[in-house]
């Protein structure tokens, strides 16, 4: 759950405009326990009509994203059960952005990760929003 570092601050950011990823940060939207079983998770994602969840660990700080097409296609695996829990497949579990991350290293990080969203964290690790890349 390491987030990904800040570079200090210079003249001249990265992308120009010395925004931080809390500064375009969307809402986090829901936030599930990675104890919940990937059944329940599709429920709510369904439900909540999102492309994603965070998931929280027992301490409530971000423990990483699934999306519902990642949900979707562990479901449909062989050896899928109806008690499989969430964190037991494999999902983004970090590292996470940095809430004070500068825009264009953030968004930079992700395109190498290839990560379409990532969490947005604070300094104790709870997530305070997301980030989406615009294509």
């Amino acid at each position: 759950m390491t987030p990904i570092p800040p570079r200090s601050r210079q003249a001249g950011s990265t992308d120009g405009t010395g925004l931080t990823a809390r500064d375009a940060m969307d809402a986090p939207g829901p936030q599930v326990d990675d104890h919940m079983t990937v059944d329940v998770a599709l429920s709510v994602l369904i439900g909540a009509r999102v492309p994603h969840l965070l998931l929280e660990d027992e301490d409530g700080r971000c423990a990483g994203l699934v999306t519902l097409a990642k949900l979707s296609a562990h479901r449909g695996g062989s050896w899928y059960g109806d008690r499989t829990r969430l964190r037991d497949i494999p999902f983004d579990r970090g590292p996470f952005t940095a809430s004070v991350a500068e825009l264009g290293e953030a968004e930079a990080a992700m395109r190498i990760r290839a990560l379409d969203v990532s969490p947005v964290i604070d300094e104790h690790g709870y997530a305070l929003g997301v980030l989406a890349l615009t294509h």
